[in-house]
């Protein structure tokens, strides 16, 4: 609890006022200590990427709002660029809100920065918006909760959308982007 932790550094601020560092150091560390944590490096693909969002159903995990598959929102932007645009720096006074808001990422349920692990159980479908709001903190230091996955019967992302309109003509896709979307999500539905 915060407050609680309020009070340790409080004890903290008491002691070393009354000149005992000693006893200062002590109560930190008892009280609230530093724990340093290794870091491991971020490493996923898009397939691996694609395999998180459809596990958790194009769920963000922190809000349960509904996301959209990444190559949907960027054909968008390429098929209706003045509605939906997209700087290729993602320079945000240049892009839409939707990249944000509804692009599905992958997060570390906890951090890397925290000593969290990068592999599959520690990964969850959020939005960028979620994602960079979490940044380094826990669920519980942010008092947010993690939803339950979501049901592909129930939403897909828009994936089902994205393969008919492509399959519709498929120069729709001759951007390296949408290329590997569509790799990775061919390869997940076979």
């Amino acid at each position: 609890m915060l407050s609680d932790k309020a009070v340790v550094i409080q004890q903290v601020c008491d002691a070393l006022y009354e000149g005992n560092k000693q006893r200062a150091s002590t109560l930190a560390k008892d009280g609230y200590p530093f724990l340093p944590r290794a870091r491991s490096r971020r490493n996923y693909t898009e397939n691996q990427s694609l395999q998180v969002f459809l596990r958790d159903g194009f769920i963000d995990r922190y809000t349960n709002a509904k996301l959209v598959f990444p190559a949907v929102l960027r054909l968008l932007a390429q098929e209706l660029p003045e509605e939906f645009p997209a700087h290729p720096h993602w320079k945000m006074d240049e892009s839409h809100i939707v990249f944000w808001e509804l692009n599905p990422t992958v997060d570390h349920l906890v951090p890397i920065a925290r000593g969290g692990e990068d592999f599959l159980d520690n990964w969850v479908c959020t939005s960028m918006l979620s994602n960079q709001s979490k940044s380094n903190w826990t669920l519980e230091e942010l008092g947010w909760k993690l939803h339950p996955p979501g049901k592909l019967s129930e939403w897909d992302g828009l994936t089902n959308w994205f393969l008919a309109y492509v399959n519709e003509s498929p120069d729709r896709i001759s951007s390296p982007y949408l290329q590997k979307w569509h790799r990775a999500l061919m390869r997940a539905t076979v």
